[in-house]
């Protein structure tokens, strides 16, 4: 199979379903839960690079598709990460599909 043929993942935002910072061994998660368009998509939360902490720092959620083929299927999925990795001084901002977004102050 020659390098042309192979297909690329696939990375667009998803909509956000249920969001909310929550406690886990006594240390704070941002956890987001909803539904993936597609049996095989992962789906991740992935922060923005800084040098400098901001004040609210970003984070995307994201869903990938391994080859670009959607296995059409929706499926339920759950991300979480700890907030202390992600932490702008003020908060987070989670950013979803169509310029969604949600604030945590923290």
């Amino acid at each position: 199979m020659s390098d042309s043929e192979h297909s690329e993942d696939e990375t667009r935002r998803l909509p956000i379903g249920d969001a909310r910072i929550e406690q886990r061994d006594g240390e704070a998660w941002l956890v987001v839960s909803g539904e993936a368009p597609c049996a095989n998509m992962e789906v991740a939360l992935e922060p923005a690079v800084y040098v400098v902490q901001p004040d609210w720092w970003q984070v995307t959620l994201i869903g990938t598709l391994p080859g670009g083929l959607c296995l059409t299927s929706i499926r339920p999925y759950e991300v979480a990460r700890p907030v202390r990795t992600i932490a702008g001084k003020q908060g987070i901002v989670l950013l979803g599909a169509d310029d969604e977004s949600r604030r945590f102050a923290l």
